[in-house]
C-alpha cells in the first residue's frame, strides 16, 4: 500500500500565450480546465492543495486549500512544488509525499500516483516523474517532503529555476507512459490547444 499523498496543482504560471489570466478557468467540456484536473486528480490523492497567485477567491467554489508561490517573481514550476510541499508540511505533517499536476493537462493518467510510487520502491529512488513519447515531463512528479529546506535553498540562494537540474541532484525513476493513440500528457497553451483539448473530450479520449 502506497503512503498518503497531497496532491498540488500547478496554476501559478502567466499563461502568456492565452493572453495572460487564468488558463486553468478556460471553460472546456461542461466545466473548466480546473474542473477536469480536479476530477482526475481526486481519487489518487487524499488532499489537494491548488498553488495560484493572486486573489484566492476567484477559486472558491473548487474548495481547495490555494497557496501561492512562496518565492517571489514567478520562477516557474520549481516554486509551486516548493509551495505544495511547504502547504503539506505545515497542514498534514504526517503526510510524507507531494505529488504536482500541470493545471493545463486535462487528460493526464489515472494511474499517475500509483505508477510512480512503484517505480520509487522498485528503483529505490528518492524522486520520480512522468515521460511519454520520449519526452520526460518533470511537472508531474513525485515529491517527498523532507526536501522542502533544501529545494527552497536552491530557488533562493542559488537562483534554480529548471526542474531536470534540481532533480538531477537526486536518485529519480522515470515512468513513461505510451504517446499513443494520444498523448495523456497534451497540455493547452494556445487557444488552438484548447480546441484541440475539446476535440479529444468530445471523442470520449479523456475518459481513459
Amino acid at each position: 500500500m502506497r503512503p498518503p499523498v497531497v496532491g498540488v496543482i500547478l496554476a501559478g504560471g502567466l499563461a502568456r500565450r492565452m493572453g495572460g489570466g487564468d488558463k486553468c478557468l478556460l471553460p472546456l467540456g461542461s466545466g473548466t480546465l480546473l474542473d477536469l484536473v480536479v476530477g482526475r486528480l481526486r481519487p489518487q490523492v487524499g488532499t489537494i492543495v491548488l498553488n495560484a497567485n493572486g486573489d484566492p477567491a476567484r477559486f472558491a467554489r473548487f474548495g481547495l486549500e490555494v497557496v501561492a508561490d512562496p518565492v517571489p517573481g514567478f520562477v516557474g514550476p520549481l516554486a509551486g512544488v516548493l509551495a505544495g510541499m511547504e502547504a503539506a508540511t505545515t497542514h498534514h505533517p504526517a503526510v510524507p509525499w507531494v505529488v504536482s499536476v500541470a493545471a493545463d493537462t486535462p487528460f493526464f493518467p489515472t494511474d499517475l500516483v500509483t505508477r510512480l510510487f512503484e517505480a520509487v520502491i522498485q528503483e529505490e529512488a528518492e524522486l520520480a516523474c512522468a515521460s511519454s513519447g520520449g519526452r520526460t515531463h518533470p511537472v508531474f512528479g513525485l515529491w517527498p517532503t523532507r526536501l522542502a529546506g533544501e529545494l527552497r535553498r536552491a530557488l533562493v540562494e542559488e537562483g534554480l529555476r529548471k526542474i531536470d537540474r534540481w532533480t538531477a541532484r537526486y536518485r529519480l525513476a522515470l515512468v513513461d507512459w505510451p504517446g499513443e493513440p494520444f498523448d495523456p500528457f497534451f497540455n493547452v497553451n494556445t487557444p488552438e490547444e484548447l480546441a484541440e483539448a475539446a476535440r479529444l473530450l468530445g471523442c470520449g479520449r479523456g475518459s481513459a
